[in-house]
């Protein structure tokens, strides 16, 4: 039954009810709310309430309405299988009325009818609702400060929201919008800046008079819109756009933008410090636009590294950021934020591949210049400019800021390291490389040696020696000369593949490094850190008989009184144990004493999980050292491990023994060494073979061990194959149909790609072996309310994947399995009611699911939907347009996704150090299986085109008729992905 105007007072009695303290009154108002929920009018209620006149002071009651208006549309907007959705015509009613209150004056509820707009723009833009952008543009030309201060916050919000639609025709329709809507918010953008720029002139040179300050609220609503307008520059700029990288197109807005948008934050700058007391909202407001406009001009140059190369753009950006980081003013210094985002840009600018020089020769025929020699004709004219840019001086200059500047600790940082040193080491060392000044400072000289390492390691060297001749080991005061040596210490350690060729480890160790921890004055401290992180840096470089002297030291320090020296130790011993050239006769004898210093290291810090130890006994606490001793062995003997059996399989039997006397002291350890074992086992042999059902009777007790579990279950798959499965069948179908519908959302998420490794592995014989399983998975699909959780949607999505993956594996079985009784039995008992053929409504699963799944899923779902073409239903031509559009936007994306296309320079880790080789047999099985996917061997479009033609045969003039109702875009871009033009 519908809601009405009459039902408005029950419905805000409701909304009060729900936000109660009491909970005997908030439960049933928020079940009779949830009821309501799929009602046809409850939208408009809730939209009644949200702007209502007589409620505008009760902003709480409005914001919860907005909240479920927010929800219902999420759930019911779309029209979905399980529900009848929000009628055409009610959805036309809350459009025309979300539009006809822009003049919004609460902000907090300004922002909720933005998102509202959002939303409904992402599913019905632009087929359902094509005068959205139009109706804005109109009324922006009439509009006050506020209410254009809204549809900027509409457009933002709105254009963020489809910027992330990833299907080919979606970002089409993206690119259209920037070009109708550019060049609007650009000049209104330029205009904004003049305003706020004129009324900062104002207010510095009459501070304090009342005439002037009467007009603060509307400067600032305009410095706010410019705001929106600058993010919507950025939003258009960078997803309005193919990546020039990729189409080699000059894209004309770059050039055109980011001078402007440097400008601006020149002009900025300067209120920084004066307003700083005076005016603190308008000092926020400088802080936000300076860092919002680096970040937009960073944005730009990594989407568009092209464009942005050119001499009128790079020249004067990148000499800013030079400018501001080795010679600021003093306000700029103050402001860390800002000189972080030129670091930032400086280091995208010298790790951007497509600036690199071609080693080739010029291109000599130019009217047959091919993609890549565009490429490379532009990456040498861009190389060119960064040479000018940077003489050797340049770049001299700007380590010796870096390292001398940048690097040294100051008062505040021993300040925080004096209160709290796991937090300072946590800080320092840990920390999102862009938030803090220091850690963005040493990315930025890593990416600087990495590209002028010959002219800067002596450079680094001479650093190195000033400062260890300006500290003597003896040293037990904090000097500038000490803090240099800290820095010095740093810059050394971060770049020792290079900084090898000139600096003798050995020499070095000997003559300073053993010395200094001689010294145990507290202040030593300082170096002691730095110390711990070489001895781990440097790892590669520590041969032979230095080995030991080091094993030794990292021992030492693991043991200082300063717990951030002793966790950087910790760190830089796990670096060593790890390295392919660890020397374990070296070690072995220093076992007992470095594992008691871990332990009682975890016992220590916070961040660790506490772990009640005195329940231990002695001898069970040995053991557990013992346990964690024998994995890092078996880590670092990897494709040797075997030689190490005859010792640690029996201690492995008895420790996932659940009968054992140790059990629970044992049992997390003991999984935790026989995942190791698995995964770099070179061979699968007997003994590891036998001991598969200890798995099933531990999860039978409880799911703490679960993603253990769950990896060693994919190890014995990956490494015992089809020998595995015909000896451990009826354990792995009883061990998934334990943890599938009896783990949370997160336990699923890691249990599934095991399911689809397994099925991929062996499509014929395992999918009628875990038929339970499988069955709990279609349920899983097809029950509703995965929208109000994103990990219930990737939990739906990745089980219709794996169900598509039957469906194209192993077909014959998928239509058995979804005519079985016992399966409409179960979706019965969970209440889901099921109309059609339980095989459609899985087609409209992965309708719905391309956009929340992997390049490779879709691939698969493509291939699924397929097939669905060559089944005799009149319902199939009912899907037809939503099937050709999937495969369509699936042929022509491929793997073009935002997402990957993170730069790999912004992580420091250790991949530069261990190749392939050292990778567990695990991991390199696991690549193969991947590669060797049949999913990969299929090529779609032969797939989409023959079936297509079946489907014709089955169907006749029906089916000529459903074609005949294509979009002639869509239609258009079918023959493209078909090669059919």
């Amino acid at each position: 039954m519908a809601l009405s105007a009459a039902d408005l007072p029950a419905l805000y009695t409701l909304l009060v009810n729900s936000m109660t303290q009491d909970e005997s009154v908030r439960k049933p108002a928020e079940a009779a709310l949830s009821q309501s929920e799929n009602r046809p009018g409850f939208c408009s209620c809730l939209m009644e309430v949200i702007t209502a006149k007589d409620l505008v002071s009760q902003v709480d009651i409005r914001l919860m309405a907005s909240v479920y208006f927010k929800n219902s549309i999420n759930r019911y907007w779309r029209k979905r299988r399980d529900s009848s959705g929000i009628s055409s015509e009610e959805k036309q009613h809350l459009k025309q009325k979300l539009l006809s209150h822009l003049r919004e004056e609460n902000n907090q509820i300004a922002q909720m009818l933005a998102v509202l707009i959002s939303k409904i723009a992402r599913f019905d833009y632009p087929r359902e609702w094509p005068e959205l952008f139009s109706f804005l543009a109109q009324q922006l030309q009439s509009a006050d400060v506020l209410t254009s201060h809204r549809i900027f916050m509409i457009l933002f919000r709105t254009l963020k929201e489809l910027s992330t639609k990833r299907l080919t025709a979606d970002q089409r329709t993206f690119a259209e919008i920037s070009s109708h809507l550019f060049e609007f918010c650009w000049r209104l953008w330029q205009s904004d800046i003049q305003t706020i720029l004129h009324g900062f002139s104002t207010i510095s040179q009459s501070y304090g008079s009342s005439a002037v300050e009467q007009h603060h609220d509307d400067l600032y609503l305009t410095c706010e819109r410019w705001l929106f307008c600058l993010k919507i520059i950025c939003q258009l700029v960078i997803s309005g756009f193919q990546s020039d990288a990729k189409c080699i197109q000059e894209i004309r807005p770059v050039k055109e933008v980011s001078p402007v948008l440097l400008n601006a934050a020149q002009s900025f700058l300067p209120y920084y410090t004066s307003f700083q007391s005076r005016h603190p909202k308008f000092w926020d407001f400088i802080k936000k636009a300076c860092t919002k406009l680096m970040k937009v001009l960073v944005a730009i140059q990594q989407r568009h590294p092209y464009s942005f190369g050119d001499t009128c753009v790079l020249q004067p950006v990148l000499n800013f950021c030079l400018n501001k980081i080795t010679d600021p003013e003093p306000d700029v210094l103050s402001f860390a934020q800002f000189v972080i985002k030129c670091m930032v840009m400086v280091k995208s600018v010298l790790e951007c591949k497509e600036y690199k020089p071609s080693l080739t020769g010029r291109v000599m025929d130019e009217n047959s210049v091919t993609l890549e020699q565009m490429k490379k004709n532009n990456s040498n004219a861009v190389a060119g400019v960064l040479t000018s840019l940077l003489p050797k001086e340049r770049i001299v200059l700007l380590c010796n800021v870096l390292i001398r500047r940048y690097f040294v600790l100051n008062s505040s940082d021993l300040e925080e390291w004096y209160e709290n040193s796991e937090a300072f080491h946590h800080e320092q060392d840990m920390v999102q490389w862009t938030e803090k000044l220091r850690p963005c400072a040493e990315a930025l000289y890593i990416v600087l040696f990495e590209n002028h390492s010959q002219l800067l390691a002596p450079i680094v060297v001479s650093i190195l020696q000033e400062a260890m001749n300006g500290c003597p080991t003896s040293v037990t005061e904090i000097t500038p000369g000490l803090l240099l040596k800290d820095a010095a210490y740093g810059a050394a350690a971060y770049v020792y593949y290079e900084l090898s060729n000139y600096l003798s480890f050995k020499d070095w160790f000997d003559g300073a490094l053993s010395l200094e921890l001689s010294n145990d004055h507290p202040t030593m401290r300082i170096i002691h850190r730095k110390v711990a992180l070489i001895l781990g840096q440097w790892v590669s470089e520590i041969k032979n008989d230095t080995k030991r002297p080091v094993y030794c030291a990292l021992i030492r320090l693991l043991q200082d009184k300063d717990l951030s020296v002793r966790l950087a130790a910790c760190r830089s011993l796990c670096l060593h144990v790890e390295d392919a050239s660890f020397s374990e006769k070296d070690f072995s004898d220093l076992l007992p004493v470095c594992w008691v210093s871990c332990f009682n290291l975890v016992k220590e810090v916070q961040e660790f999980d506490s772990k009640v130890w005195e329940e231990s006994s002695g001898e069970s606490l040995l053991q557990i050292q013992l346990l964690i001793a024998l994995r890092n062995f078996v880590v670092a003997l990897g494709y040797q491990s075997p030689s190490c059996y005859a010792m640690l399989l029996p201690i492995l039997q008895k420790g996932i023994d659940i009968n054992g006397p140790d059990e629970l002291n044992l049992l997390e350890d003991s999984m935790l060494l026989w995942e190791a074992t698995i995964s770099h086992a070179p061979t699968m042999v007997p003994q590891l073979l036998a001991y598969f059902p200890c798995l099933v009777e531990i999860l039978e007790r409880n799911f703490d061990q679960l993603q253990v579990a769950v990896d060693i279950t994919e190890g014995y798959i990956i490494l015992g194959g089809r020998e595995f499965l015909s000896m451990h069948a009826s354990s792995v179908a009883r061990l998934l149909d334990l943890i599938v519908g009896n783990v949370n959302d997160r336990g699923l998420l890691s249990t599934l790609p095991v399911i689809d490794i397994l099925i991929q592995c062996f499509p014929t014989e395992v999918p009628p072996l875990i038929s339970s399983t499988l069955q709990k998975l279609v349920v899983i699909c097809l029950c509703g309310g995965d929208n109000k959780d994103p990990s219930k949607t990737a939990v739906k999505a990745s089980s219709a994947a794996i169900l598509a993956r039957i469906w194209v594996m192993n077909t014959n079985y998928l239509v058995q399995l979804t005519s079985e009784s016992s399966l409409s039995s179960l979706l019965q008992q969970t209440g889901v009611a099921i109309e059609d053929n339980i095989l459609l409504c899985l087609v409209d699963i992965w309708l719905d699911k391309v956009d929340n799944v992997s390049s490779h899923q879709k691939k698969t779902f493509g291939l699924a939907l397929s097939i669905i073409l060559t089944l005799r239903l009149p319902q199939v031509l009912d899907k037809l347009d939503q099937i050709l559009s999937v495969c369509t936007s699936v042929i022509l994306g491929g793997t073009d996704d935002l997402s990957e296309e993170v730069s790999s320079g912004d992580t420091m880790s250790s991949s530069r150090i261990h190749g392939e080789d050292s990778l567990p047999s695990k991991e390199l099985r696991r690549r193969q299986i991947k590669l060797s996917d049949p999913i990969n061997q299929l090529p779609l479009e032969n797939s989409v085109r023959e079936n297509l033609q079946t489907c014709s045969a089955l169907h006749g003039e029906s089916f000529n008729s459903a074609m005949a109702r294509m979009h002639p875009a869509a239609f258009a871009q079918l023959k493209q992905a078909l090669k059919m033009l």
